[in-house]
């Protein structure tokens, strides 16, 4: 076997989960990493993050970018201007998944809002 590998599986997992435990404790929410300070109600920070507005526009415009290249690779196909079979099925499948979730985030985003709009305060 690997030294590395001994050395992990030789190791005790309760003193292992213990050791990231007491790590993570000792850390402040902020410092965690992917985690980024709250923001106020316009949706920026004082980091200047990006509003969720802005990131369902970028989405979109990324799935609109896919849609195009994937037709672009079709007709290329098509045409005969070199492009691989297999190309223009991952372009295709690439603009597929992406539509399917951004359909399926759309489909979330309006569920919640009828939610909240058939609470009764």
């Amino acid at each position: 076997m690997l030294p590395a590998i001994t050395a992990i599986t030789n190791t005790n997992a309760s003193a292992v989960m213990n050791g990231l435990q007491t790590q993570l404790q000792s850390q402040a929410p902020a410092q965690l990493p992917g985690l980024s300070p709250m923001t106020d109600m316009t949706g920026t920070d004082a980091a200047g993050s990006v509003p969720f507005g802005d990131l369902l526009t970028d989405a979109v415009g990324e799935v609109n970018r896919l849609q195009d290249q994937a037709g672009r690779t079709v007709r290329g196909l098509i045409s005969g201007t070199g492009v691989d079979v297999h190309q223009a099925m991952i372009a295709t499948q690439k603009a597929s998944m992406a539509f399917e979730l951004t359909l399926a985030v759309r489909n979330k985003a309006v569920q919640a809002y009828q939610q909240v709009m058939s609470m009764q305060f």
